[in-house]
């Protein structure tokens, strides 16, 4: 088995069925399986694509453990020499995977590869290729929309459809050897959602391998579609960058961890307002 795609499934049955569907058209010249994990959606309508994909190992948790735990879930089942994350509200735009993975399999010390991102209208998605957060491009990224080509947060300094070593890419599309999500426990279950991408990204370049963003090829991301924005979101979102800022930041560097704990407590308070209002 060269690949095996994991799925982490939460109440958005059709873009699932369109994703899968992408997957099965387009994956070509190499093994594959898919695992779905649900992540306890509370509508069971998911549930008739069982039956319609015999070739997708569905795996349905009794209760909601997040994205970091249900991915972990996911591959301790699989098979694949490389496991490719994926969302649910993504789909695959053509028959380049094969070229994809013989590239991962020419690259020396490889670790996680990430592909092109855009919305429903074309948008390239900024998130497909970033920096680790630090002090500077995290008050960018927080506070304001630079738009030139120095290296910050979103690492303007990449071309769009260049294939570049980065040091972070999304969770929504993340190729690796299974053997090296392992050596580097997965991601850390810690984080619920949001955060736990850049978290792996940077353990898996601590440990001494290349983060390629490719940007040659295109996946489409409905970005979203199953993310409610209130105020469980923005304690989810702003508690995973106070895990990670703790985590890195806070012995090591322990005034820029002062200055992002404010900044971050700051931003988490005027959206908070924002909601309110």
């Amino acid at each position: 088995m060269k690949v095996s795609v994991i799925i982490v499934h939460y109440q958005v049955k059709d873009l699932l069925r369109n994703c899968i569907l992408s997957i099965n058209r387009y994956f070509q010249g190499f093994d594959y399986e898919i695992i779905v994990v649900d992540n306890d959606s509370p509508n069971p309508e998911w549930k008739v694509l069982i039956n319609e994909f015999h070739n997708v190992h569905f795996i349905e948790l009794k209760e909601n453990l997040g994205f970091s735990k249900a991915n972990n879930i996911g591959v301790r089942s699989a098979n694949g020499e490389y496991v490719f994350i994926l969302n649910p509200d993504t789909e695959i735009e053509g028959d380049y995977f094969k070229e994809i993975l013989d590239f991962a399999d020419s690259q020396k010390k490889i670790g996680a590869l990430g592909l092109r991102m855009h919305d429903t209208d074309g948008t390239f998605l900024p998130e497909s290729k970033r920096s680790v957060p630090a002090l500077i491009n995290s008050f960018e990224k927080l506070f304001t929309k630079l738009n030139n080509d120095s290296k910050t947060y979103y690492r303007n300094d990449v071309a769009e459809t260049e294939i570049a070593e980065v040091e972070v890419m999304t969770g929504a599309n993340l190729l690796m050897k299974k053997s090296l999500y392992e050596e580097v426990g997965g991601f850390d279950e810690r984080y619920f959602m949001y955060g736990e991408d850049i978290d792996l990204c940077y353990t898996i370049l601590r440990k001494g391998y290349r983060n390629i963003y490719y940007g040659k090829y295109s996946i489409l991301h409905y970005k979203g579609e199953s993310t409610v924005k209130d105020k469980v979101y923005l304690d989810r979102f702003f508690g995973a960058m106070d895990i990670f800022i703790k985590k890195y930041y806070k012995k090591q560097k322990p005034f820029q961890y002062l200055l992002m704990k404010i900044g971050l407590k700051f931003k988490h308070f005027i959206e908070e307002k924002k909601i309110k209002n």
